[in-house]
């Protein structure tokens, strides 16, 4: 049977993206499918909660695109302590008695906000003189990452709760029992020890760094205790499944339980509706003329079956990434 399509897991808590990887090809065995080709359209770390897609066969053509594509963030600052890895997992090394108050945050956000240079984490994957800058930091290296030009879209903190309770988020209790944060402590005025923030970030944008240059610029220091991912391109949380869910497709659970189609991943661009002929051309690899539509990335498709992502320039569209589905009927 072939497989192609994508599995959007609600990464938990301590799993890698990698170890979800593993986890989706497991099931696929056990669930006797055979080998299939499966990768990650975005890495989330362990510390990390949310949507993370999984691209199964054909769909692989398009975890590049996933890669680039914006993606949402909710993300726990805590004020008063930065840590090496600007987040709970690293040493504190700094600290400060400086809490801001709920006018101040609102102050700053704009400063965050549209085009912006951050200095990405000393603890991340990036390439450092061939090695990946998190091993040199874990050896005591000192790792200096040059600054980035990333966008913030939008950055919002979550609406304040009513009534009483002090300036506060409960660190370890940022998320509630189906996943959503909570929405933050209403702060009443008084300094606050952290704040949930809502950002729509385009692809590079660290939120570690995020988190480090708001607390910052306030005066003070922070690190992130809470990071869930609420959306990466057209997914979000809506077409997530848990991992007890995907375990259930190792124990015989259908297929269709768990995997969206390929053209999911497409919603967020037009389709191109075409004719037999024209679509054996496109299968082809031929260049279609004389069409009426607008400039830009398409995906070219008959009846509902994708065959290729399409690149439409006055007129003429050239094939970009073609799609080997056998079962496309025409």
């Amino acid at each position: 049977m072939s497989v192609n399509g994508w599995i959007i897991l609600d990464k938990p808590l301590a799993l890698g993206s990698t170890q979800a990887v593993g986890a989706v090809k497991r099931n696929l065995r056990e669930a006797g499918l055979g080998k299939v080709k499966v990768g990650h359209g975005g890495t989330l770390d362990p510390l990390a909660t949310g949507i993370l897609p999984i691209a199964l066969g054909e769909a692989t053509k398009l975890a590049g695109r996933m890669l680039d594509a914006s993606k949402e963030y909710a993300f726990t600052v805590a004020f008063g302590a930065e840590t090496d890895t600007l987040d709970l997992e690293g040493k504190v090394v700094a600290e400060s008695a400086v809490r801001p108050t709920l006018a101040d945050v609102l102050a700053v956000l704009p400063r965050f906000t549209g085009q912006i240079e951050q200095v990405p984490p000393a603890y991340s994957a990036l390439m450092v003189d061939g090695q990946r800058a998190y091993d040199l930091a874990r050896k005591g290296e000192a790792v200096e990452l040059k600054s980035r030009n990333v966008t913030v879209h939008s950055l919002t903190p979550l609406p304040f709760r009513g009534g009483g309770g002090g300036g506060g988020c409960p660190l370890e209790q940022s998320l509630d029992p189906v996943g959503s944060p909570h929405p933050n402590p209403s702060p009443e005025g008084e300094g606050l020890s952290c704040i949930t923030l809502i950002a729509h970030v385009s692809k590079g944008t660290y939120i570690r760094s995020l988190a480090r240059d708001i607390a910052r610029v306030l005066g003070t220091v922070g690190h992130v205790t809470m990071l869930r991912r609420l959306r990466a391109g057209p997914f979000d949380l809506t077409q997530a499944i848990s991992l007890d869910k995907l375990n259930e497709l190792g124990k015989g659970a259908a297929l269709e339980n768990v995997l969206l189609p390929l053209e999911a991943g497409l919603v967020d661009i037009p389709a191109l509706d075409l004719g037999p002929e024209q679509a054996s051309m496109v299968r082809q690899g031929r260049v279609l003329t004389g069409l009426p539509h607008d400039d830009g990335l398409h995906w070219a498709r008959i009846g509902k079956m994708p065959l290729a992502l399409v690149e439409i320039s006055g007129g003429d569209a050239r094939v970009v990434r073609g799609f080997n589905l056998s079962d496309v009927a025409e």
